[in-house]
């Protein structure tokens, strides 16, 4: 199995439970319930931006090892614009299809608000940010955090993360505390629409700064072999292990709890202001740090361990992530991201135009949609799944000539 193949394999699982959360149906539908974060604080945009923030550092800390810190940051920079297109242009295709479509315009206000192409100040806060459609805002946070990448990789790789990590835990505590405010609230006024609208993000950049950050100086510091993980995670040291399962069993009654409005009133209060989603607060930090090192022991140290139920556990966890489905979305899960906001915009579409839909009906088009996820991971791919060869043309020098050495093909 391949370095990254695992990895690719969890992007991809937290794609297909993302589109499956994302897809909005009149009276809910059931198969949602089948998820992760019925069981623990951990949802599938943490997870995405986590590995998104560890193969930045892995990927592009190489780069600048190799070729120098300028050329990584460009690097960087160029596949942060490339991503800024992206995002603008999945806006571009909802607003034209919202003019186009009959009552897609009434069927989406609630994630596009009173935004079409003749409101400039709406548009100027979108290219910047600043409101962010449904669904449209994990890519957004993605790039902005990328802006400040190469700095951050080099400073990992002079032997500073631990300044880098310390920045981020006091950004993280500034976002806990609301202190982004003082710089919000004014942009938030000046950019009011007439939908009563000003900024509009689903995630506070400091507070969920940490999880990419902490990814990157993790993918950072691998790649510089600057850490060990054979050392760390290892079968004869269950103590990270067990002190990751100790937390996770912790947060396990309480989700259960929440997740079936069963918390009395007396504690909801508090408890609330401890699990607020948008902010990352310290319950969903806790909670996905304990299950993301319990994830990572298995894979890496659970196979080797003595016990046989340790390694049939870690055999079923590698076993799903190496399912090739996943790891194809994976590969390209960026590209695949922005596909799914098109999926999720046509089925609320579609569910908004027809009689509430039956359960089975709402559980095949949710499966169908897993399956379209695929449709431009494989249009990438399309080389290597339709067998696309170019012929060579006929060499003028003869048949004394060379053959050109085949190209290799490189998937982004």
């Amino acid at each position: 199995m391949k370095r990254f193949d695992i990895i690719d394999g969890m992007r991809g699982y937290f794609l297909v439970f993302m589109v499956l959360n994302h897809l909005i149906f009149a009276g809910g539908y059931l198969l949602v319930k089948i998820n992760h974060n019925q069981l623990a604080f951990v949802e599938d945009a943490q997870g995405f931006v986590f590995l998104s923030g560890l193969m930045i550092g892995m990927v592009y800390a190489r780069k600048m090892m190799k070729n120098g810190y300028a050329a990584g940051r460009s690097a960087i920079y160029s596949r942060a614009f490339e991503l800024y297109r992206y995002a603008m242009g999945i806006v571009l295709v909802v607003l034209a299809a919202a003019m186009f479509l009959p009552g897609a315009y009434t069927i989406w206000f609630n994630w596009l608000g009173y935004t079409n192409f003749d409101d400039p100040l709406r548009l100027a806060a979108i290219a910047t940010f600043l409101y962010q459609p449904t669904f449209m805002d994990i890519l957004p946070q993605y790039i902005v955090y990328m802006l400040f990448a190469p700095m951050l990789i080099k400073l990992v790789l002079e032997d500073k993360w631990h300044y880098v990590l310390a920045g981020s835990l006091v950004l993280w505590m500034a976002g806990q505390l609301g202190l982004q405010q003082i710089v919000t609230t004014p942009v938030n006024d000046m950019i009011m629409g007439a939908d009563d609208q000003g900024i509009r993000v689903s995630f506070n950049l400091l507070g969920w700064q940490i999880v990419f950050y902490a990814g990157l100086v993790l993918g950072a510091l691998t790649s510089s072999g600057k850490i060990n993980w054979n050392n760390i995670l290892s079968p004869d040291n269950t103590f990270i292990p067990k002190m990751a399962l100790l937390m996770v069993a912790f947060f396990l009654p309480l989700r259960l709890i929440t997740a079936h409005e069963l918390m009395p009133p007396h504690m909801i209060g508090k408890f609330a202001s401890m699990e607020i989603r948008a902010d990352f607060g310290p319950v969903y930090l806790l909670n996905f740090a304990a299950v993301g090192i319990l994830v990572a022991w298995l894979i890496v140290a659970g196979p080797q361990h003595k016990a046989a139920w340790v390694r049939g556990i870690a055999s079923f966890i590698r076993g799903i992530f190496s399912l090739r489905y996943l790891q194809l979305l994976g590969r390209h899960s960026l590209y695949v991201y922005v596909w799914h906001v098109g999926i999720v915009y046509f089925v609320y579409y579609f569910d908004g135009r027809t009689p509430e839909l039956s359960e089975l009906t709402k559980t095949a088009i949710a499966l169908v949609s897993v399956a379209l996820l695929s449709a431009p991971a494989i249009w990438r791919e399309r080389d290597k799944f339709f067998g696309v060869v170019e012929t060579a043309p006929a060499s003028p020098q003869g048949p004394q000539a060379k053959p050109a050495r085949p190209q290799q093909m490189v998937v982004r």
